[in-house]
């Protein structure tokens, strides 16, 4: 069973950057797919960006993320990143690493808060 273990997070003023980590324990497939969702207080969670481990890499980012974030993702150490870079108070939330296989099978991270303020 893959596990995550999440680094990173915490408070930045608006414009600023933040890197997160999301590193994956036990076996890691060419079609399992990893990425990070965020849940702000109040809203639903939802999709930040995702990325598939195998060779294409096949990235998706939310909308309102696109031009400022990154997922990097390094296969060797298991782990996939988050680059955020110009954000927003918006973007305040807690973010969470995300590890799904097929239809049926979904690891969460246990989250890290980022706040965004001056």
């Amino acid at each position: 069973q893959v596990q995550l273990v999440e680094s990173g997070g915490g408070l930045v003023q608006p414009g600023g950057s933040l890197r997160l980590s999301c590193a994956a324990s036990g076996s890691i497939f060419s079609r399992d797919v990893m990425g990070w969702y965020r849940q702000a207080p109040g809203k639903q969670r939802e999709l930040v960006a995702d990325i598939t481990t195998g060779m294409s890499g096949i990235i998706n980012y939310a909308e309102s993320v696109k031009g400022r974030f990154t997922i990097p993702r390094d296969n060797a150490k298991k782990t996939v990143y988050l680059q955020m870079n110009s954000l927003k108070p918006e973007d305040t939330a807690v973010y969470f690493c995300n590890f799904r296989r097929g239809p049926g099978t979904v690891t969460w991270g246990q989250g890290t808060q980022v706040t965004v303020s001056s």
